[in-house]
């Protein structure tokens, strides 16, 4: 890269170039890009003007959308568009709702083996904070066993996912009881990761998922999707897309978990409300 490019980085993204690279990110994942995130995607995207030796924001669009452009920089672009906020027993309601309804509700309706699908998994503590709770269910002979398909448009997050290791101050929500069984402590006292036990990494499947797809692969209806705090990030006619997607995946009796600032009203889907945002299917 020459000097020139080197000392251009502090260009700015034009509107020109936003709205192509919006358009662009709302046909792929439907990830709404109004005009007040320009500056945060070309915050963002200023790592991959350096991975490409691109020296202004310009060249970039001028690279990824010439032809076959997309085709090696549409996973880094999505990666640095897409928000990957987790935490463990995030909204914790639903946890406990699906400990206590839930599972019981489902062993009774035959469902002793239980499919699980985290939809939206980001760095994985969702889908290990619902293993946490059906590693329990199973120990307790509410059910028999279970599996998870946790699965994310970006493939940096399921990288991570897949590791299992987090930071200490991350795992602080996940009860005493169940951290002393599922996360493991480093033998050295310095060292501020942790990792999820492998019996429980080994029942969760990561693969990567756009829920823009026509079918989403994931094999037979599960008996749990969680789908939380996604559809924000969507306008109606994509919620109706992905909502009406995750219902065709759902058993019938299954139960679909939403976001807690999330809402399904007005939209006609197969599911009633059975709890704060929690819907089982008909």
């Amino acid at each position: 890269m020459n000097a020139t490019a080197r000392n251009t980085f502090d260009d700015s993204l034009s509107q020109r170039d936003f709205r192509q690279l919006a358009a662009y990110i709302y046909d792929y994942c439907g990830i709404k890009m109004p005009d007040t995130k320009r500056s945060m995607l070309e915050g963002r995207l200023r790592k991959r003007l350096r991975a490409t030796g691109c020296g202004t924001f310009s060249a970039y669009c001028n690279y990824v959308f010439r032809e076959g452009g997309m085709d090696a920089e549409s996973i880094h672009l999505i990666d640095v568009v897409t928000t990957n906020k987790t935490d463990f027993f995030r909204e914790p309601n639903h946890f406990e709702y699906m400990e206590q309804v839930v599972l019981p509700t489902l062993a009774r309706d035959g469902h002793r083996r239980i499919r699980t699908w985290s939809s939206a998994c980001s760095t994985g503590a969702e889908p290990y904070t619902m293993a946490m709770i059906l590693a329990e269910a199973v120990e307790r002979n509410v059910i028999q066993d279970y599996s998870i398909l946790a699965t994310d448009l970006s493939t940096d997050v399921l990288k991570k996912a897949h590791s299992g290791v987090y930071t200490r101050d991350l795992v602080e929500p996940v009860p005493a009881s169940l951290a002393k069984k599922y996360v493991m402590q480093p033998v050295d006292n310095h060292r501020t990761d942790v990792r999820i036990s492998p019996a429980l990494r080994s029942k969760v499947g990561f693969a990567r998922l756009n829920l823009m797809d026509a079918k989403y692969q994931i094999g037979e209806p599960v008996q749990m999707i969680f789908c939380r705090n996604v559809l924000i990030y969507f306008d109606k006619k994509t919620q109706v897309h992905v909502l009406s997607r995750l219902c065709e995946n759902l058993v019938s009796g299954g139960y679909l978990f939403i976001g807690h600032s999330e809402t399904v009203t007005g939209i006609d889907l197969p599911i009633r409300q059975v709890a704060n945002t929690v819907f089982k299917k008909n």
